[in-house]
């Protein structure tokens, strides 16, 4: 089964930025919808960022996150990004990444969607 590792989490104090990176040596990334979520202990598991595979760059961000966070791509280097601006204590969370091998036609938001998971970074945001 396909592995992610995540990284780039840390502590940050409001309003700082953060860039967390998510690769694979078992896949090309390019080719599979890649997701980023967070996971608060007792919450359910919440996408805060989905861009499509192939030549597709529809992306998802829900209103929590939307003009603050930006997922994108480097094929050359097999590596997905999220840019997290202007952070804020509700984003402490743990980040996970995720790849979606399916043929779809709308970006995968949900996390049955996607076959292939990271563990996880920290991200902490607090003074």
């Amino acid at each position: 089964q396909g592995q992610l590792v995540e990284s780039g989490g840390g502590l940050v104090k409001p309003g700082g930025s953060l860039r967390l990176s998510c690769t694979t040596s078992e896949f090309t990334l390019a080719y599979y919808g890649i997701g980023w979520f967070r996971q608060v202990p007792g919450q359910e598991r919440e996408a805060v960022a989905c861009i499509m595979g192939g030549n597709d760059t529809s992306t998802y961000y829900p209103d929590s996150v939307k003009g603050r966070f930006t997922i994108s791509r480097d094929n050359v280097k097999n590596m997905v990004y999220l840019q997290m601006n202007s952070l804020k204590p509700d984003d402490t969370a743990v980040y996970i990444c995720a790849a979606d091998e399916g043929y779809r036609t709308t970006v995968a938001t949900r996390p049955h969607m996607y076959q292939y998971w990271g563990q996880g970074t920290q991200v902490t945001v607090s003074a």
